[in-house]
């Protein structure tokens, strides 16, 4: 039997022969769609929905490429559209999420989606797996506001070998009217940015460097060895350690309100913006819910997304990490914001320079 196959059928399924179908927008329903583009930045949406519900088409494909998670370190990571997290996908409650699922038949193993935002047949992921060489086409309506991730889950060891390998990203399901803050006012974000943070386990060799292969499946066994015990080699922010600083920070300017998306899809992570806050934070990702205020550091239970919304009042650098400072400083979750504006003295002076300590 050969890999191909091996990795379609070999590992388990979630279910055999399921014969569902997943119903369709009612005849008529506006179709759009949306061009997806490269994390951290979202696709072009309307915050609060214009017209009645519509048909959001989407086109996800599978890429399986090498990667640095870091100067040192190289890894096979199996990708949505070719980027670590896959896409961000937006659409609204009521809309229809249409994907379109493609897996090139250079690819060496089978593929499927498991929204966690849509309803029945395991997210769909009983229904959308598809084999190298094949595509599939999957409708489901959006019902449930928030954002929330969807990462790939063939079955069996498979699941957390492609998950952990970088195959997965977030949708977000916008209310209606839009956001609103903890007082029921509407909320309007300037900007948007995602961030997903990814747990890498690359095994490394009796001579301690990082193992290198020539294609994913001959480094499953090594991986899954060295992921059971839970301790990653690196914990990078879209794929990357460094993917978000320098030349590549994110960027805002004084007075703007960024929304910051942040997804776990295996892990528990606690985001920190140093030097600033989050005004709102939407627990668990549930736009449904009040949004709390004024959290120094929220938390991301692994599986899952969670929005926090912030407005910027100082100009200058700040880090967002995840603040476990050894795996922000040490493995790669960490990323840089650069902030545009008047510095306000009032909110912040060095009022003494340092010097000679006075008595």
């Amino acid at each position: 039997m050969n890999k191909v196959v091996q990795a379609f059928v070999g590992f388990g399924l979630f279910c055999i022969g399921a014969t569902q179908v997943m119903a369709n927008a009612p005849s008529g329903t506006p179709r759009v769609t949306q061009e997806l583009v490269a994390p951290p930045f979202l696709p072009k949406h309307d915050q609060a929905a214009k017209g009645g519900p519509k048909v959001v088409a989407v086109r996800l494909v599978v890429e399986e490429k090498l990667m640095k998670a870091d100067a040192n370190a190289s890894y096979w990571a199996l990708t949505f559209n070719g980027s670590v997290p896959a896409p961000m996908i937006v659409a609204h409650e009521g809309d229809w999420v249409e994907l379109t699922l493609v897996n090139p038949k250079t690819n060496t193993m089978a593929h499927n989606l498991d929204f966690h935002a849509a309803t029945g047949a395991l997210g769909g992921a009983e229904l959308d797996k598809v084999a190298p060489g094949e595509e599939v086409v999957l409708t489901w309506k959006a019902i449930k506001p928030g954002v929330f991730v969807y990462h790939c889950a063939p079955g069996g060891t498979m699941i957390p070998f492609h998950t952990v390998s970088g195959m997965n990203g977030a949708i977000m399901i916008l209310p209606r009217k839009g956001l609103s803050d903890a007082k029921g006012k509407p909320w309007r974000y300037d900007r948007a940015y995602y961030i997903g943070e990814q747990d890498l386990y690359l095994p490394k060799g009796k001579d301690g460097k990082f193992k290198k292969y020539s294609q994913p499946l001959e480094g499953m066994a090594d991986m899954l060895e060295t992921s059971k015990g839970l301790v990653p080699s690196h914990v990078v922010f879209n794929g990357t350690a460094g993917a978000l600083t320098g030349d590549n920070a994110l960027k805002a300017k004084v007075g703007e309100k960024v929304l910051f998306i942040h997804s776990q899809a295996n892990r528990d992570s606690r985001p920190h913006l140093i030097g600033g806050h989050a005004d709102l934070v939407w627990q668990g990702g549930s736009f449904s819910d009040t949004p709390d205020t004024g959290y120094e550091t929220w938390f991301v239970p692994g599986g899952s997304a969670v929005a926090a919304g912030y407005q910027f009042v100082q100009p200058g650098l700040y880090v967002y990490l995840s603040h476990n400072l050894i795996e922000a400083v040490l493995l790669g979750a960490a990323a840089h914001m650069m902030v545009d504006g008047k510095w306000d003295n009032n909110m912040m002076e060095q009022t003494k320079k340092p010097g000679p300590i006075s008595k």
